[in-house]
């Protein structure tokens, strides 16, 4: 695993930060996004074991997700890096979903999966199987996915681009909202049955 994550983020290609400080780790105590004074900081700060195991299974994706972000690992606070571990079960997805604020690099640890984006200015699916070892990037802002295609559990660890990424799912977008679901159903031309069953299963009111 700590070959795997060396790997990958020695490949991302990372902007250049004009960073006026070696770090700025994050307190956690006051909230992610306030740095921690550098008496404070210890070593365990740039230690973390949370992509060690699966994170707990995502209801109806049959997906575990673990992360890497500042709110739980204050080290990577201001440094331009995100890294999350994803656990596919057969028949598992990652829906549909895109980061506004960094590109994907994921890197398969283990199985096999499909993973593709869709670009924006084409609407261009551009899709790959992918097997033990093999890299995929996802450019920033372009709505991607993954599925596990075997019968075994499909392992993939993504780093990011940004202490930020950003990331909005598509069905919780449309349906894990308070919008009425007849205005769901006429802006996306779904029935507005099949709508209220959505919304139920996201969460959703309206």
């Amino acid at each position: 695993m700590a070959k795997a994550v060396l790997l990958l983020l020695a490949l991302l290609p990372f902007p250049s930060l004009a960073l006026n400080q070696d770090f700025c780790v994050a307190d956690l105590a006051r909230g992610a996004r306030r740095a921690a004074t550098r008496a404070a900081v210890t070593a365990d700060d740039f230690y973390y074991r949370g992509l060690a195991t699966t994170g707990p299974p995502i209801a109806p994706f049959n997906v575990g997700l673990s992360s890497a972000f500042a709110a739980r690992f204050p080290g990577v606070n201001g440094v331009g890096i995100l890294a999350a571990r994803a656990d596919m079960a057969p028949g598992g997805v990652v829906p549909l979903h895109w980061h506004p604020l960094a590109t994907e690099l994921l890197f398969v640890l283990d199985g096999s999966m499909v993973c593709g984006f869709i670009s924006a200015a084409l609407n261009k699916v551009y899709a790959r199987t992918l097997y033990k070892g093999d890299l995929m990037v996802l450019p920033q802002g372009q709505l991607h996915y993954q599925y596990n295609l075997g019968n075994a559990t499909a392992v993939a660890l993504s780093s990011y681009s940004s202490s930020n990424s950003g990331i909005q799912i598509l069905d919780f977008a449309l349906f894990a909202n308070d919008l009425p679901s007849e205005v769901v159903s006429k802006v996306t031309v779904l029935d507005e049955a099949q709508v209220r069953k959505l919304k139920a299963m996201s969460g959703g009111s309206g």
